[in-house]
């Protein structure tokens, strides 16, 4: 393994039991792909804006995740959907009806081909805000380190909010839309 930055421009690795990622070089990249039953998957790169998504709002409060901030993946360890969410101490797991989920599958069927382990469903909705994307998921732990990084006080303050705005540009950017991802 490498010993590269941390960042959504690097290749990595995950060993899903202890959900640590880890640097690697390409060709350490390409050894590990396709092995799904190995200690480490390789990390995808690709980014897909969902605009089509369908959330109400009633679903999202059946979340009970106490920010607008948020991810989930299929965790295979723990053989269950694991939501997560960004705060200035770091990555917060909350807990997570199967319910609640199952009826967002349902509403969305892209969330039933989304990789285990390493890909993840990224919803924004602060503020007015509605966005969703599927991402590899060291892009969620990156973003959770810019919240971690750069919080300053009870509501983060303006350089917090500056760098998650320019995160969801970023994934905007470089992101592909999936169209007709949903049915309701």
């Amino acid at each position: 393994m490498c010993s590269a930055a941390l960042t959504p421009e690097h290749q990595h690795l995950i060993q899903p039991a202890e959900r640590k990622l880890l640097c690697c070089c390409d060709g350490c990249a390409i050894l590990f792909s396709g092995r799904q039953s190995a200690k480490y998957l390789r990390v995808p790169r690709d980014v897909y804006a969902l605009p089509d998504f369908c959330m109400t709002d009633a679903q999202w409060e059946s979340l009970h995740i106490p920010i607008d901030l948020a991810f989930f993946f299929q965790s295979t360890a723990a053989e269950r959907v694991v939501a997560i969410f960004p705060g200035p101490a770091g990555a917060t797991e909350s807990l997570l009806t199967l319910e609640a989920w199952t009826d967002l599958v349902a509403d969305n069927p892209v969330l039933a081909a989304m990789e285990p382990d390493v890909e993840a469903l990224l919803v924004n909705r602060v503020g007015q805000t509605r966005e969703y994307f599927r991402v590899p998921i060291d892009h969620c732990y990156h973003l959770v380190g810019l919240l971690r990084l750069h919080w300053r006080g009870l509501s983060g303050g303006t350089e917090v909010w500056r760098e998650i705005g320019g995160f969801f540009a970023g994934l905007k950017a470089r992101s592909r839309p999936v169209k007709g991802e949903s049915h309701a």
